[in-house]
């Protein structure tokens, strides 16, 4: 990108001020939105490996990093394979489990991955994204070159006014207290910044509101270790995302809500987001989507007139799986959305490819049946109990079917009804229901 387009870009489109009516800024260091403003300006965000992916918490800082670059200033990802051996102690109540290196190593390979995916390292751009792992500087650093070059910069003093050390050496909320290791985290994260500030006059260190403490003991180190203009170091921090029912961000009932398909399906990931309350709605679709004011005015507009439609929720949705994912994978997840409350389902839920329909019945109960069983035709009393213990006895499923509570790809059948290869969805399975909560998988193998 040529240097008069990305001059063009910082002077219309100011990186806090966007940030701030999306509701984005909670702390900022004096002068740092003057520099922000005044020319392309280094700045990074931290990705701890205690995975080997991120989860929908860690959309925030990527997606800081991206409005950043699309300001036109240079954003660097840092990958923590030195600071994930401690384990950042911000906001724990004890101490964390140390990895092995094995395990960081592959963990740090597949945040890298993560991030590659929103963030083009390989561009030539002069704004470019940087890629970094902390190891790599840390490595042969030696505990006395440390004591003597950083550790005499700050005094104990300092770090223990730091709230994330005093909340952990008040012994309160069941706090036990807090090992050298994390407590000397602050100061190899200031190294990091540092660190970046020489080599890649790196001016602004950016994350979590629960960072500040790290981060603005990273800008006193900048401070200390130089002088004069080459001193300059700046810090910006996010809130950390809430819900409005005081439940957990990014989870869901069955655990975190992950980036990648291998842990997180790209149905249940939409899924959650069209789940999303209406206030929650109002909040996430400013801070997790790329969509202007005017576009998202008008869609709260909209959304208040009717909120039965989602009408925010269903946007919210689109924007952050197509993101996260692809448009393709939207889609798919949209359409096999409306397909399980579609009126037409046992027709339209058979075009639904194999990997989807897993992914919309995740975790529903199954059992396998062999296609020398089926082949004749499987009887309901078989198919509800002696062949796959959906219910508990024979006598239980004819109760069942008397009641007409019992549906096979949605539509209600009786005992009289027998299982054939009509019925199959993508050559072999069968959905059972009784009643509208209760739902089984038949695979025939």
């Amino acid at each position: 990108m040529p240097k008069l387009v990305i001059n063009t870009l910082i002077m219309t489109n100011k990186f806090v001020e966007e940030l701030r009516w999306r509701g984005m800024v909670h702390d900022i260091m004096p002068g740092t939105e003057d520099q922000l403003n005044k020319e392309m300006t280094t700045a990074y965000i931290g990705f701890d490996p205690t995975s080997d992916s991120l989860h929908i918490g860690s959309l925030v800082p990527i997606i800081l990093l991206v409005h950043l670059e699309k300001a036109g200033h240079k954003a660097i990802a840092l990958v923590g394979g030195a600071t994930g051996m401690i384990g950042d102690p911000s906001g724990k109540s004890d101490e964390r489990n140390l990895l092995d290196e094995a395990t960081l190593e592959f963990n740090v390979s597949g945040i890298k991955n993560v991030l590659s995916r929103f963030l083009n390292f390989d561009s030539d751009a002069e704004n470019a994204p940087v890629l970094v792992n902390n190891y790599d500087w840390m490595k042969d650093f030696t505990f006395i070159d440390f004591a003597r070059d950083v550790g005499k910069r700050i005094t104990v003093n300092y770090m223990m006014a730091k709230d994330s050390v005093k909340k952990r050496l008040s012994g309160e909320e069941g706090n036990v207290g807090m090992s050298f290791t994390e407590f000397t985290y602050q100061l190899i994260q200031g190294y990091d910044f540092y660190h970046l500030h020489k080599s890649h006059n790196c001016l602004l260190q950016m994350g979590g509101s629960d960072q500040w403490g790290n981060i603005t003991t990273g800008t006193e180190l900048v401070r200390r270790m130089n002088v004069g203009e080459s001193a300059k170091a700046f810090a910006m921090t996010c809130p950390l995302i809430t819900k409005a029912d005081g439940s957990k961000f990014g989870k869901s009932e069955g655990g975190n809500i992950w980036l990648d398909t291998d842990k997180t399906s790209v149905y249940k990931f939409f899924q959650f987001w069209i789940n999303t309350s209406d206030e929650d709605a109002e909040k996430y679709i400013k801070i997790f989507t790329f969509l202007d004011k005017n576009v998202i005015s008008n869609l709260l507009i909209e959304h208040n007139e009717n909120r039965g439609l989602k009408i925010l929720q269903k946007r919210l949705a689109e924007e952050v799986t197509t993101f996260v994912h692809s448009k393709s994978d939207f889609e798919n997840a949209q359409r096999a959305s409306r397909i399980l409350y579609s009126k037409s389902f046992k027709e339209d839920i058979k075009t639904l490819d194999e990997a989807t329909f897993l992914e919309v019945f995740e975790g529903v109960p199954q059992s396998e049946i062999a296609q020398s069983e089926f082949n004749e035709g499987l009887d309901m009393i078989a198919a509800l109990s002696a062949k796959t213990n959906f219910l508990a006895s024979n006598g239980e499923a004819r109760r069942a079917l008397k009641e007409n509570s019992v549906s096979i790809n949605k539509e209600k059948v009786n005992e009289s009804y027998l299982l054939t290869s009509e019925d199959l969805i993508n050559n072999r399975y069968i959905i059972l229901n009784r009643g509208k909560k209760s739902t089984f998988i038949i695979k025939i193998v």
